[in-house]
């Protein structure tokens, strides 16, 4: 974490960070903690989320750990009220889960967001709140790479309840001069992942899988995908905090390549070392709101912040896998 490390700027800060048990949410409190910010965790710990106490192993006694539902949490208003910075990032993440159970994606994904920025705006209205949104709001692409141009065109609920949080966030800051940035997360993978299901990222049951030595479950194949190691990801997350021309925008983070999931699966397996791949048909539900290729273009960030992806995917896929090999019982 060089950039954000040197500045010595997080020392003492207070923050909260929404869905801070999940894979990325907890990983980004491990950063938060060893530049001296006060965090604060809040998490309703869905099971089918990601959240797990494993996810904060090591740092449970210097934080602030809040068990409560975002949509329902009675002092919210108490807990925004001394922030300097919010890390938004609860949220449902399973496109298929929302295509299933669409009302309950609208509630957490929408309203729940709404309950935040309302409390932001009435208790807290100079917060930094920072959102973490999808590249799933662009659906199939029109033009790889995909810069924020790119028209959306959600190809399900998941990915329509998302970029209308994104919007919340920006008429917020429009309106009512909260200072807001929205990051759209591509694939992010590394430890603390959920692996259990396909429910996070499908490249978390492939490792599973394969540390279990069954062969990767591949859905066709061709199809191109970025990736990004969550430890870049979440040094976006800080810079983005940090940095005062971005607010009331939003901007892509990707990776460092894009490339085949059929090559995807050849590197995961020489990673580590054995392994098969089978591949089949996409299953029907699945293919309805398959996007195709995805990469994408994340320069207006770069610019802006100086930012870049510093770990390889060759490298992120052997961290991913040495974690995995000695925490294995407890995520699956």
């Amino acid at each position: 974490m060089t950039q954000t490390a040197a500045t010595g700027r997080w020392a003492g800060r207070k923050v909260m960070i929404t869905g801070g048990m999940g894979f990325i949410g907890s990983t980004l409190a491990h950063h938060l903690v060893g530049l001296s910010a006060e965090v604060t965790i809040l998490d309703n710990m869905t099971p089918s989320h990601g959240a797990s106490p494993l996810n904060i192993t090591g740092i449970e006694d210097r934080l602030h750990i809040e068990i409560a539902d975002l949509r329902h949490v009675a002092h919210l208003d108490r807990m925004v009220r001394d922030c300097d910075v919010i890390f938004n990032l609860a949220g449902q993440t399973s496109h298929l889960a929302s295509m299933v159970d669409p009302l309950t994606d609208l509630d957490i994904n929408c309203a729940a967001q709404l309950r935040l920025l309302e409390a932001c705006r009435h208790h807290n209205p100079g917060v930094k709140l920072v959102y973490t949104s999808t590249r799933q709001v662009y659906g199939r692409s029109e033009r790889l790479p995909v810069d924020e141009t790119h028209s959306p065109h959600p190809v399900d609920i998941n990915g329509i309840n998302k970029m209308t949080a994104e919007w919340y966030h920006r008429l917020y800051g429009r309106v009512h001069g909260l200072r807001t940035v929205v990051l759209r997360l591509t694939n992010t993978y590394g430890p603390r992942m959920r692996i259990k299901d396909a429910h996070q990222t499908f490249l978390g049951l492939w490792i599973r899988q394969i540390l279990e030595g069954r062969p990767l479950e591949l859905w066709g194949g061709a199809q191109l995908r970025d990736f990004t190691y969550v430890d870049d990801c979440v040094e976006a997350l800080i810079l983005a905090a940090d940095e005062r021309a971005l607010e009331n925008g939003i901007y892509n983070i990707g990776g460092d390549r894009a490339l085949s999931l059929s090559d995807l699966a050849r590197l995961l397996i020489a990673t580590n070392g054995s392994g098969s791949c089978g591949e089949t048909d996409f299953p029907s539900e699945q293919a309805r709101i398959h996007i195709g290729d995805f990469q994408a273009d994340d320069g207006a960030f770069r610019r802006a912040t100086g930012w870049a992806p510093v770990v390889p995917l060759e490298d992120g896929l052997r961290r991913s896998l040495d974690y995995f090999r000695i925490h294995h019982a407890g995520y699956v």
